[in-house]
């Protein structure tokens, strides 16, 4: 009986894109200030939705958890990307590999959700609007 190779992978290199060293700290820059923008501005969003009596209607609502969502979604990714810039590791483990596969996952399944309820209470209030 042949042998079959029994090697087991605990590491996978990232394949995105190449960054010299000299500009890795623009890059690094770029990235951070890109990210904080985004979750200062949802932040912002999330936080005058619910201090806001006269936001407090269903759009408004599911306004304020899509923002959630894209915080969640974009600290998944994007926090990895930045500390393997920072600490020039090419790689991601394979735990670590599953479970970021697992959040983008959930939180597109999670996207796609709240569109499609913010689009059906749309279709609600247009089409019967007295119910």
């Amino acid at each position: 009986m042949r042998r079959k190779n029994q090697t087991c992978m605990i590491e996978f290199p990232h394949l995105w894109i190449p960054i010299q060293s000299e500009q890795q700290g623009m890059f690094f820059a770029l990235f951070l200030g890109m990210y904080l923008t985004m979750v200062l501005g949802n932040l912002l969003i999330i936080l005058l939705i619910r201090l806001d009596l006269c936001f407090h209607i269903p759009m408004c609502f599911f306004l304020s958890h899509l923002a959630l969502r894209d915080i969640s979604f974009s600290s998944v990714t994007v926090r990895n990307m930045l500390m393997n810039m920072q600490t020039q590791e090419q790689s991601i483990s394979y735990a670590g590999c599953i479970s970021q596969m697992y959040f983008v996952t959930l939180f597109s399944c999670l996207d796609n959700f709240l569109l499609t309820v913010m689009s059906y209470v749309r279709y609600v209030a247009i089409c019967q609007p007295l119910h």
